[in-house]
């Protein structure tokens, strides 16, 4: 069972690093068509309708897709008047206790993302704009990143009942 959880919380933190290092790419698309629309608006005077938009979601994929290499690294935002007063173990059962209160939010989150994602593929959603982008695409990285949220959140579970255990991620005591 040690090693299932090691080989698991190694093969999901991969996954969260390849999956954060993309999403960090996407702040660099998303200025570059920002700039495509202030040098198009303002120096030619050829708006282009679609950029603002395309920021919008550029920004929200890049939110869904930063967010399990966030946990992974634990950049997350803490509470930490009481818990820097714990002790290791103490630690480790809070964060234990918290991760499946995440598990739980989450659950909720890919329930309703689900939902919001079959009605759209059902009814053709379409953001209701000048460029009318599908809301299929955005609605569908939305669940894919709400599972791997969920995923790397059983990873972190992992972790802490590994520590508690003794025993590190990596296979050595």
């Amino acid at each position: 069972m040690v090693r299932m959880m090691q080989g698991y919380t190694r093969v999901l933190d991969k996954i969260s690093d390849c999956v954060g290092i993309v999403s960090m790419y996407l702040i660099f698309l998303m200025v570059a068509v920002l700039l495509l629309d202030a040098v198009t608006r303002n120096v030619l005077d050829i708006p282009l309708h679609w950029c603002i938009e395309f920021a919008q979601f550029t920004l929200a994929a890049y939110y869904f897709m930063g967010g399990p290499k966030t946990l992974k690294d634990g950049e997350h935002v803490r509470m930490d008047l009481l818990y820097e007063k714990l002790s290791w173990r103490g630690k480790h059962r809070l964060d234990l206790i918290m991760s499946l209160c995440l598990l739980f939010y989450l659950g909720v989150l890919l329930w309703g993302s689900v939902s919001s994602l079959e009605y759209a593929i059902k009814t053709g959603e379409r953001r209701f704009s000048m460029w009318n982008p599908s809301m299929i695409p955005i609605k569908a990285l939305m669940v894919g990143c709400i599972i791997l949220m969920v995923l790397q959140t059983i990873s972190e579970m992992f972790k802490h009942v590994l520590a508690l255990r003794g025993k590190t991620t990596e296979g050595t005591a």
